[in-house]
């Protein structure tokens, strides 16, 4: 498996973030259609947001970018926020309930 984790911080990322949580339903449906997708956690912190995808490949956390920045465009084509931080790697230990 691979992890990204895109960390976002002002301008723009608190309003990005509770745009996210507002259509949670619709952010779901988006990035749970990519291939090999097998897990999506968001979070606010303290001056925006952190993002972390899982998928079954690099080829499956490339795709979920790009699904992400298109629904950004399409709904929220008037935000502007810095380019995230992202770190990213393969998944050495992945414990769920």
């Amino acid at each position: 498996m691979h992890a990204v984790s895109r960390f976002y911080s002002n301008p723009g990322a608190t309003e990005l973030f509770d745009a996210l949580a507002a259509h949670k339903e619709d952010v779901q449906a988006q990035i749970g259609s990519v291939p090999g997708f097998v897990s999506y956690t968001l979070f606010h912190s303290d001056d925006g947001g952190v993002s972390i995808t899982v998928c079954q490949d690099k080829a499956g956390t490339d795709a979920s970018l790009a699904v992400a920045r298109d629904w950004i465009k399409q709904k929220l084509p008037n935000l502007k926020v810095n380019p995230p931080g992202v770190s990213e790697g393969e998944v050495i230990l992945n414990v769920s309930a």
